[in-house]
């Protein structure tokens, strides 16, 4: 049995959000924090800039925690008013949390739909649960099973594909476009805010190594520069840094441009024809638009790349049926299998108590019989043998009936104390 509470981009406000949100090291402490209150149950907590949602989950019902018991524990982490915090969190229990969880992993229920990110936290989130010995049978299996629904999702549909942020499609629809690879780029980042370093990340995950940052503050350009294994370089240097460069990002809060036709014409014998390509992603523009007709260079705009992230959006609307049905497959076996598992010991423990019987009375029977030949030992074996079966096919046939869509506990616990089962 699995439960959940959680707040997101789709009903909390970023306020809420943030009280709640989890550094690494907070959701550490948290695990563990929960493993001394309540040693028998699973927990995972997944944190995210637009999403806190807390799972837990136990084999039996008895030791699951309740979501306004879920609820406290956040708030009580995080020095809240229980009941305010209770008031802006949903709730998944069963198949609804599994489904949601597949959902979340699978990018479905982004902010973006179909951001890939999201997988690798999830990720993130299951393997802290591991290291802090908070996951158990139930998690492990729901989460591994979120993971694979994830991978089918990104393997058979193209939702992961189609780049839907302006960074995203600069690196992965533009600038692949010109160049086959990035190690052997002279990479130029003009400014120093989250656009540039975002695009630079998109980069660097393509192969980028030698990065130069120029900002009007060369403290800030210090900084992006010493994150990225980068080196900065003075304002007044720039036109040299462009001499020297095969791609361009710029990002800067200028009112006009900085790079304009006649100071491009002043470096362009030094580059000697070599391809530039400039993402200029500044609004206004920070290249003058007649840079691009300079032989040689290749200069997108935010227009340009804002069409085709449009256009990757709608593709990625047209994707997400099958992806959802997917993921509704994927649910489906694995409740199916949680319903299996959870039905196998009882139909085994069933079996094995009535066949225990019928060797008894066999044994019994043929004691007084020992006279009978094989011929007929073996016709009474099978005749028992027929009768055991007829006995137990209603019930395991309801049990197999019932795992296909969850079995409720109420039978389970009948039929232990019915047929006096041991636990």
């Amino acid at each position: 049995m699995i439960h959940l509470v959680g707040c997101s981009h789709h009903n909390t406000p970023v306020e809420l959000r943030e009280q709640l949100a989890f550094s690494p090291q907070k959701a550490e402490q948290a695990l563990a924090r929960f493993r001394r209150e309540f040693p028998q149950v699973e927990a995972v907590v997944l944190s995210t800039c637009n999403r806190v949602e807390f799972y837990t989950a136990a084999e039996s019902p008895e030791e699951l925690l309740s979501h306004r018991q879920m609820g406290e524990f956040l708030a009580r982490f995080h020095q809240l008013d229980a009941d305010q915090v209770l008031e802006q969190l949903f709730r998944r229990s069963g198949q609804e949390a599994v489904m949601h969880l597949f959902m979340v992993a699978a990018g479905l229920d982004s902010m973006v739909v179909g951001e890939p990110q999201i997988r690798s936290q999830v990720k993130q989130a299951y393997d802290l649960a591991c290291r802090c010995e908070t996951a158990g049978p139930v998690t492990h299996a729901v989460f591994q099973a979120a993971l694979k629904a994830a991978r089918r999702v990104s393997n058979e549909t193209s939702i992961h594909r189609k780049r839907v942020s302006v960074p995203s499609v600069a690196v992965a629809e533009f600038a692949k476009q010109i160049f086959e690879r990035f190690d052997d780029k002279q990479v130029l980042v003009i400014g120093a805010g989250e656009m540039a370093e975002e695009t630079l990340r998109y980069a660097t995950d393509e192969g980028a190594k030698h990065i130069t940052v120029v900002n009007r503050s060369l403290d800030r350009a210090e900084q992006l520069a010493r994150r990225w294994q980068g080196r900065a370089r003075p304002w007044d240097q720039l036109l040299d840094a462009l001499a020297e460069a095969d791609m361009v990002i710029s990002t800067t809060g200028a009112t006009e441009p900085i790079v304009r036709l006649e100071d491009f014409r002043r470096i362009e014998p030094k580059r000697y024809q070599r391809p530039l390509l400039v993402l200029d992603l500044a609004i206004p523009r920070d290249f003058d638009p007649a840079i691009g007709d300079c032989l040689g260079v290749y200069l997108f705009s935010v227009d340009d790349l804002q069409e085709v992230c449009r256009q990757n959006l709608r593709e990625r609307q047209q994707e997400l049926p099958a992806a959802v049905e997917i993921l509704k497959e994927e649910t489906a076996a694995f409740m199916a299998e949680l319903n299996r598992r959870a039905t196998g010991p009882i139909i085994h423990r069933l079996r094995q108590n009535w066949q225990q019987i019928k060797d008894d009375e066999l044994r019994r029977l043929f004691n007084k019989l020992p006279d009978l030949d094989p011929r007929s030992r073996r016709e009474i074996e099978y005749a028992f043998h027929r009768l055991l079966n007829k006995l137990l096919h209603p019930p395991l046939e309801s049990l197999r009936d019932h795992a296909q869509e969850g079995v409720p506990h109420g039978l389970l616990e009948a039929l232990r104390k019915l047929f006096q089962l041991p636990d």
